[in-house]
């Protein structure tokens, strides 16, 4: 029953955005131990950032309320299944289950199509729209080694 009481809450987050067109239609919380500890509606237009969709946004706040970078032991309740960047954030937050309302083919049909990203990211790189080029390789993988050698490093 919980499932769905957090799901439902995740979708009063993308209502509200609908309503007030502050943002594409989309909400999420992020739980732990039963309660919510982050939630977040899309703030694209808002805070004219393009990587504040509302799973990346309930993250941010659930990291900060609980003062970790690790949601090891939590559930994100999605309005949406995610877009692969969003999908990219929950599993680098270690959230351990998702649970999620319309499909990314419902949001294609109202205009959030995502299936380009996610063929780009299945992609080699140079093989991407994006043009890529590699430069200062060895200045670069040094820092790598600085950071791989110091003692004090916290990994995450």
């Amino acid at each position: 029953m919980s499932d769905e009481k957090h799901l439902r809450r995740a979708i009063e987050l993308s209502q509200g955005n609908a309503e007030a067109a502050t943002g594409g239609p989309f909400g999420a919380v992020v739980v732990r131990d039963g309660m919510i500890v982050g939630e977040g509606a899309n703030r694209v237009i808002t805070d004219f950032d393009p990587t504040a969709h509302a799973e990346v946004v309930a993250i941010r706040a659930a990291c900060r309320q609980l003062g970790t970078y690790d949601l090891s032991g939590a559930v994100i309740y999605t309005s949406c299944e995610p877009c692969p960047m969003c999908l990219a954030a929950i599993l680098w937050a270690r959230i351990d289950r998702m649970v999620y309302a319309n499909t990314r083919a419902d949001a294609a049909a109202i205009g959030f199509d995502d299936a380009w990203f996610y063929e780009q990211v299945a992609l080699p790189i140079d093989g991407r729209a994006l043009p890529a080029q590699r430069l200062l390789g060895d200045e670069a993988r040094a820092v790598f080694q600085l950071w791989a050698q110091n003692p004090d490093k916290i990994p995450y």
